[in-house]
């Protein structure tokens, strides 16, 4: 039996993020489509057991967990000074920089190889929406990838050609990009769903972890311009870092509290209910590496906004109105101007729906895995 082992740490993350999505949707793609012969293992720091079942719970199939006895914190460091590496050899995938960096020599053990995952270039390009701490660590991690990875996995050409410039990687670097969960799925009782959440007829919706990188500040600034539309804003995603308190935000743009609500964490129906019903979805980052939440909107038919970040440019292609980011000051009215426009020209918002529906369809989680799985084969 060949294993492919994991690293799934990224689920169980204090604040998960689009890469705990990103990892536990890839790692079940993996074991649905593993070839016959092989089968795939789960690594992760020293957790809870409550922890362990959750993880299992979410990716099921997986033939064992590997347990390391240091914690997250631990262990990120421990691998950031390369003190300590996975029993054993073999295949490894890291849907992070967290991964177990060493020198190896495949040329010897051609079945040793690691393969790690670079989200975006963001502690070079926007280092000021990140902690010093995490700067510090992406930028150590990169570097211990460049010289020790058998490969590197980015999930746009846009992140690509960035990083390029940062490290000769040349042919190691291969794009496997995400896609919209199988579990985003209207519910049946979609309307019971709605009434629950006390959702407004019309609403602007954003989705993301509530940090300074996602750009919810500018977002908020542009509901209190003259030209944007008369809708409330719903914020989805958990608190990240940074202290960025919506309220405080939306009170000092002169808001009402009720034109911007938060609600935390939602379920896959919860989160599919408010995108198919939203007005038009934002998706404003100063820097993203793919987005996966213009995908899920764009895959509902839900007229999408998004910044200029390349990134988001690529995933989105035709199917979203694009905001340019320069000249901060003057990002929150075109961002308003694009939402009034959006939602007063019915033949607009029905033609990015459309096209947003046929854009999605270009993203399978399991082309994804077919895609890793090629790659450990060519290596």
């Amino acid at each position: 039996m060949t294993t492919l082992r994991v690293v799934v740490d990224q689920v169980l993350a204090p604040v998960p993020g689009g890469i705990g999505r990103y990892t536990s949707e890839l790692t079940r793609a993996l074991v649905a489509t593993a070839p016959r012969g092989c089968d795939v293992e789960g690594v992760v720091a020293a957790h809870p057991q409550a922890d362990y079942d959750k993880l299992t719970d979410l990716v099921p199939g997986l033939s064992r967990l590997t347990k390391s006895p240091l914690g997250r914190r631990e262990l990120a460091v421990a691998w950031q000074t390369g003190l300590v590496g996975l029993p054993g050899r073999g295949m490894v995938h890291a849907t992070s920089l967290l991964a177990p960096l060493g020198r190896h020599d495949r040329s010897l053990q051609p079945g040793d190889q690691t393969v790690v995952t670079i989200h975006d270039t963001v502690p070079w390009t926007h280092p000021e929406t990140l902690t010093p701490r995490g700067v510090r660590w992406h930028k150590a991690m990169t570097k211990r990838a460049h010289r020790y990875a058998d490969a590197v996995v980015v999930p746009t050409h846009a992140v690509a050609s960035e990083l390029a410039e940062l490290f000769p990687f040349g042919d190691r670097l291969r794009v496997v990009g995400g896609a919209v969960s199988d579990d985003l799925r209207v519910p049946d009782d979609a309307d019971a769903v709605a009434d629950a959440l006390d959702l407004p007829d019309r609403y602007v919706l954003s989705v993301g972890t509530v940090e300074p990188r996602k750009g919810l500040e500018p977002l908020i600034r542009a509901l209190a311009h003259a030209d944007a539309p008369d809708l409330p804003l719903l914020v989805v995603g958990p608190e990240g870092w940074g202290d960025v308190r919506v309220a405080d935000v939306a009170a000092a743009a002169g808001l009402e509290p009720e034109r911007v609500r938060t609600l935390g964490f939602v379920s896959d129906a919860q989160l599919a209910v408010l995108l198919q019903r939203a007005s038009v979805f934002v998706l404003p980052s100063l820097a993203e590496g793919f987005g996966l939440p213009v995908v899920e909107a764009l895959s509902l038919g839900t007229p999408t906004i998004v910044s200029d970040a390349p990134a988001l440019v690529e995933v989105a292609d035709e199917a979203a109105v694009v905001v340019p980011r320069h000249d901060a000051e003057g990002y929150p009215e075109r961002l308003a101007q694009a939402m009034f426009q959006v939602v007063t020209d019915l033949e607009l918002s029905s033609r990015l729906g459309i096209a947003g529906l046929d854009r999605a369809r270009a993203f399978s989680w399991r082309d994804s895995a077919d895609k890793v799985w090629q790659l450990h084969a060519d290596l």
